[in-house]
């Protein structure tokens, strides 16, 4: 029994990766403020946050369409305990990058399924991304080149393009560094008969 799929989202990275899936699908964005979600959560991990955002995407517009199956999606970079946000410049994205340097650090990227307002599943995969060592210079060679591309990536770099070019070392899935960790999620709607199974 096939559900209809609704997307909580307005990501082209994430439509694309349930297109190429050949989910059947809807698309339509959360209309919530992720600042202020946070702010209410304290002190949680960037895990938890990203899950706390997920599952308010995916309850936002679960409120719109009775009877979907709604996926709800978030992820959160973190170094240390550092938590980043999508760059608001290509100076704060300099910064963000020059921070990354010589390090590793983690995406958490969470996914949630919710029905007629009931959570009915959740996840957390994680990616370890260890950055090379970049000089100042070659940032500002290397935003020149990409440009404000960057700003809508919370890395400020996009592993799908020249973005891989700062790397040295990952540890993860493909699926969970874009944003939407696919398997697992494949997996739950075939337990949920809502795909092809």
């Amino acid at each position: 029994m096939t559900q209809y799929l609704v997307l909580a989202s307005s990501s082209p990275f994430r439509r694309m990766l349930m297109e190429n899936a050949g989910l059947s699908f809807e698309s339509h964005p959360a209309k919530i403020d992720e600042r202020k979600i946070e702010a209410t959560l304290g002190v949680s991990g960037p895990d938890q946050v990203a899950l706390s955002l997920a599952r308010a995407k995916a309850l936002d517009v679960s409120s719109r369409f009775q009877d979907r199956l709604i996926i709800g999606s978030d992820q959160t970079m973190s170094l240390g305990s550092r938590v980043f946000h999508k760059p608001r410049s290509l100076a704060e994205a300099r910064e963000n990058l020059l921070a990354l340097s010589s390090a590793t650090h983690r995406l958490n990227s969470a996914v949630a399924l919710v029905r007629n307002g009931e959570v009915v599943w959740e996840h957390v995969s994680y990616a370890d991304l260890t950055v090379r060592e970049l000089s100042g210079q070659f940032v500002d060679r290397y935003l020149a080149r990409v440009g404000d591309k960057v700003l809508g990536s919370v890395g400020a770099y996009q592993l799908e393009g020249e973005g891989i070019q700062l790397f040295s070392r990952i540890d993860g899935d493909y699926f969970t560094i874009l944003g939407l960790p696919m398997l697992p999620l494949l997996q739950q709607l075939r337990l949920l008969e809502a795909i092809d199974g």
